[in-house]
């Protein structure tokens, strides 16, 4: 009897089991469209099973163009079109699923906040450490003491020397006058010839001749044909325009040198960028050529004016080359850092962009997470300014963050934006 009872009892379960599935399947898989999988919408099945790409169990999509998670957790639009109105659901990812899905956590903290601006650039010479001969009276080059550009020169070294009968005709003048100011027995008689010495000594001036050449004539006495022009300062040879032996004309470009000790870097900058920089401020530059090497300048001047095709302008940074291993014509990385005050950052990693908001998963506890709306600032480095929706200390998920969204869809943590969800909560 017992065998008999208990064989009518599995009947019975049975036939109740394959009534249910009838009605199921009778109600519910008429409705369904094809199964795909949440991760991945481009997988379509008209089986369930798991999903090829990373093994999730399959959903149904009904014919009405929605999936059964749809149903209760809204996609990101409208999720961002109720979020205002609508309270957010913790959901619950257990501690050993974060770990399997390798889920970490930063912490909200208050830092300095510095922007870097990059930009490149160009070496020049410094324009007012550059030196350009031009002949200043008719003559001929009798030397040149450099032939190349590129020579190095010290200062007051010779440069060339150029023969002029005219140069010679007005060291003579002048030395005619100190004889003829020495003779004068009177402070008037000394008068007239000092004027006329002055007058000389400033056309020797105007032709190129030092103060120590000129002094020189003064002492000795001895008027000389050749004129030697030497450098100003310590530097290198730019240009070299004539040969010895070369008839030169008033105006015509001998020699030109410039003195390296210091360059210009020119750096090109965008628009947006300008009000950012002001003269003054630091910046670091870099090259090539040395690459573990940084250089330090100021930013001396800004261009006013934005060149119409690149959108740009550009930077005038001055930097010390003693070493005169900046080279014109050098390219150059420049890097301007802006501190911008203080205030709350999180990774960029934390962030889920939705389109026309941003999320991020609070850590609650317990393995308890709140997705939360933040508004953000600008970005620095790896970090976002926080403006608002997180507070200091808080801990945020940093990465996984889609594994993540995808579990609290799973559970429906966001039930609260369910059209008439707001009702009901009321209601009750």
């Amino acid at each position: 009897m017992k065998i008999i009872f208990r064989n009518l009892v599995i009947a019975g379960l049975l036939f109740l089991m394959a009534a249910c599935g009838q009605k199921l399947a009778g109600g519910d898989s008429a409705q369904i469209d094809h199964y795909t999988c949440t991760m991945h919408p481009s997988v379509h099945s008209a089986e369930p099973g798991k999903c090829p790409i990373c093994g999730m169990e399959l959903v149904p999509v009904m014919k009405t163009g929605e999936t059964a998670h749809e149903q209760n957790a809204p996609n990101d639009a409208s999720l961002t079109r109720r979020l205002a109105a609508s309270p957010i659901r913790q959901f619950t990812v257990p501690v050993e699923r974060q770990q399997q899905i390798g889920v970490t956590y930063a912490t909200v903290e208050q830092r300095p906040l510095q922007h870097t601006i990059r930009a490149v650039g160009v070496i020049a010479p410094d324009a007012e450490r550059r030196w350009s001969f031009v002949a200043r009276f008719d003559g001929y080059v009798q030397q040149l003491f450099v032939t190349s550009p590129g020579e190095m020169v010290a200062q007051d070294a010779p440069l060339l020397s150029i023969y002029s009968p005219e140069l010679l005709t007005t060291e003579r003048e002048l030395v005619m006058l100190l004889q003829m100011r020495d003779r004068a027995k009177t402070a008037t008689g000394r008068a007239t010839p000092e004027q006329l010495i002055a007058a000389a000594k400033a056309r020797l001036a105007q032709w190129n001749m030092t103060t120590e050449q000129i002094e020189e004539l003064e002492r000795t006495r001895q008027p000389n044909e050749l004129l030697t022009l030497r450098s100003p300062f310590r530097g290198a040879v730019q240009q070299v325009q004539v040969q010895q032996g070369m008839r030169v004309k008033v105006g015509d470009l001998l020699v030109e040198v410039a003195d390296l000790s210091r360059v210009w870097v020119w750096g090109d900058f965008y628009q947006s960028e300008l009000p950012q920089l002001e003269r003054g401020e630091k910046v670091t530059l870099t090259t090539r050529s040395y690459p573990n090497e940084k250089f330090e300048g100021v930013i001396a001047l800004i261009d006013p004016f934005i060149d119409p095709t690149r959108r740009t302008a550009r930077a005038r940074i001055d930097i010390a080359n003693r070493d005169f291993r900046l080279q014109p014509g050098m390219y150059a990385n420049l890097e301007l850092a802006i501190q911008m005050g203080e205030g709350l950052v999180i990774p960029v990693s934390a962030v889920i962009p939705t389109g026309t908001r941003n999320i991020a998963f609070v850590d609650k506890g317990a393995g308890q997470l709140e997705p939360r709306v933040v508004q953000l600032g600008a970005t620095f480095g790896n970090f976002y300014d926080v403006r608002s929706g997180l507070t200091r200390g808080e801990r945020v998920v940093a990465s996984a963050n889609f594994l993540i969204d995808a579990e609290s869809k799973i559970q429906g943590a966001l039930k609260g934006f369910e059209p008439g969800a707001a009702e009901a909560e009321k209601q009750q």
